[in-house]
């Protein structure tokens, strides 16, 4: 593997977790509407990502050889969690239905803060990875010296 195919392997990783990291803020900051412009309470959002090959020629000549591909990530779809919402006795709240309940979106806090622990250290370990594959290309152009 080269040092661009490793780079692009850990951009699409960062990437990936971004966007993972901007899903979940979004429901975390949603856990309580009960009004959106969709109308309805907000609909909590998950991310599915996917392992891609990535397209070079050494990768290929690697997997006539080993049997494996190079891969890195893509978000490959958002999607709307159908989860029922919860429903509670709220008679002054303005989106209370005619016996005094409203839907909330069924956002489980402590879930989503774990998912966005998990999202946090994906990226972490994916900056460690690109700065370790920048340390090794300065390495070898330090050989060429």
């Amino acid at each position: 593997m080269d040092f661009m195919t490793a780079l692009d392997i850990g951009a699409s990783a960062l990437t990936a977790n971004r966007t993972n990291v901007n899903i979940i803020s979004m429901n975390l900051a949603n856990a309580k509407t009960t009004r959106t412009p969709e109308g309805g309470p907000y609909r909590r959002k998950t991310v599915l990502n996917a392992a891609v090959a990535v397209d070079d020629p050494f990768s290929k000549h690697m997997q006539s050889e080993l049997d494996r591909q190079l891969k890195g990530v893509r978000v490959m779809h958002i999607g709307i969690d159908k989860r029922p919402f919860k429903t509670v006795y709220e008679p002054g709240h303005p989106d209370a239905d005619e016996q005094g309940f409203v839907k909330y979106p069924d956002i489980n806090v402590v879930e989503e803060m774990a998912n966005l622990m998990t999202a946090q250290r994906g990226y972490e370990a994916n900056v460690s990875t690109i700065d370790a594959i920048k340390t090794m290309y300065n390495k070898a152009l330090e050989i060429g010296r």
